[in-house]
């Protein structure tokens, strides 16, 4: 049974599956496997809604975390951590954009956006995982242990 104080874990491997089926989209694309580019990019989707909802139970139940690490490594994680909530809020509609060309097959539109939200999707899904790895390691999430 899962509890609150699971779901930074469980939302760090679901950004790494994510991860890992946009590298297989990608690649299918290019090798021109146009089926198993299409169910590597909705598996993409489905397992980034996940994570939506995960992040969003857990930061209505718990509210925001602090970081706790100190030193040179404090600037770099909020370097990290602003670029993601950024790009993660621009990429959200560019997702939906982009499946819904699809979905219509208005392929050259479809690909005019794709260039930009796969890499942005991308950098999203990876610098997740960053920043859970950095509040794991720096003690942050010690205190969700304590939760009532």
């Amino acid at each position: 049974m899962f509890t609150l104080t699971d779901l930074p874990q469980l939302n760090a491997v679901l950004n790494s599956i994510a991860t890992i089926f946009l590298f297989a989209g990608y690649i299918f694309i290019r090798k021109q496997n146009i089926a198993a580019h299409m169910r590597m990019m909705w598996s993409a989707f489905l397992v980034s809604a996940l994570f939506l909802i995960s992040y969003l139970i857990f930061h209505y139940h718990v509210g925001s975390v602090g970081y706790d690490g100190t030193g040179w490594i404090r600037p770099v994680y909020f370097a990290i951590l602003i670029s993601h909530i950024i790009l993660a809020i621009v990429n959200l509609p560019m997702i939906l954009l982009t499946m819904y060309r699809a979905i219509r097959k208005d392929f050259q539109r479809h690909r005019k956006i794709a260039r930009w939200t796969w890499p942005i999707w991308m950098y999203v899904s990876v610098t997740g995982v960053v920043v859970y790895v950095m509040m794991e390691l720096s003690g942050s999430y010690d205190k969700l242990y304590h939760l009532p």
